[in-house]
């Protein structure tokens, strides 16, 4: 017999043309046992999930959530309203400053307990020789410095003063007081000026440190002053272009 080619009507006849209806009863029921497994598994897995979920809490609702400030939003301040020392009684002398900032409304307690917060190169000291002369016609007031009062050889006569540090060298101290004049604390100037009243505050010089004259434009550039940082001040040490007219230019 002559094989009919794959495209032919009777290459698609089987031979279980009897039972095709049993056949066809059969692939219906399977699919939908099928049908109904898939479902069921989905349905069980879709309560694990709701099972999982009702386990979390619950989000907040979107226009409740934000966050929980103190009135007046956020602070973008920067300045210290503390001390970073953890000496006692730089704390007590904060302590009573705060006090009399709160209760008194005076300007004077107030730039005084700002400087009581300030880092130890913004509390610069003060030499003798300076306070005399700051001093100069105001022997009858009491000079205020929030750092440390320094001796100076240079001045030969220290008058009759009355000064409030918070610190006093030895030799500075012993001077002061055998030309008749006192050293006070700051909770002695509270008793005796708890307004500032017949004072003279006053600053060391913060910029006379020896980083200071290191900071600026770059050495070398014109009209610079800043100080570099070489090994010697010789010949051979940053002598060469802008320092003198034979080597390109002179600043």
């Amino acid at each position: 017999m002559e094989k009919q080619p794959k495209n032919h009507p009777e290459y698609f006849i089987t031979p279980f043309n009897d039972n095709i209806d049993d056949i066809i009863a059969t692939t219906q029921a399977t699919h939908s046992d099928i049908i109904a497994d898939v479902q069921r598994s989905s349905a069980q897995q879709y309560h694990h999930h709701l099972q999982k979920a009702r386990l979390k809490p619950a989000p907040p609702p979107a226009e409740a959530m934000g966050i929980d400030l103190v009135a007046g939003g956020k602070s973008k301040k920067t300045k210290r309203t503390a001390p970073k020392s953890n000496d006692i009684y730089l704390k007590l002398l904060v302590k009573l400053y705060r006090f009399l900032v709160r209760r008194t409304g005076s300007k004077f307690n107030a730039v005084i307990l700002k400087r009581l917060f300030m880092s130890k190169v913004n509390k610069a000291p003060l030499s003798l020789s300076r306070l005399v002369t700051f001093m100069k016609g105001k022997e009858d007031k009491i000079a205020v410095l929030v750092g440390t009062v320094t001796d100076d050889i240079r001045a030969y006569e220290v008058p009759a003063m009355k000064v409030t540090a918070l610190r006093f060298t030895e030799r500075a101290r012993a001077r002061i007081e055998k030309s008749g004049g006192e050293c006070l604390t700051f909770d002695q100037l509270a008793l005796r000026a708890p307004l500032g009243q017949n004072t003279v505050l006053l600053r060391g010089p913060v910029k006379s440190r020896e980083a200071v004259k290191h900071f600026g434009p770059a050495p070398g550039v014109p009209h610079s002053h800043t100080k570099p940082y070489v090994r010697a001040k010789g010949r051979k040490f940053e002598r060469a272009r802008g320092r003198r007219n034979s080597r390109g230019f002179k600043v």
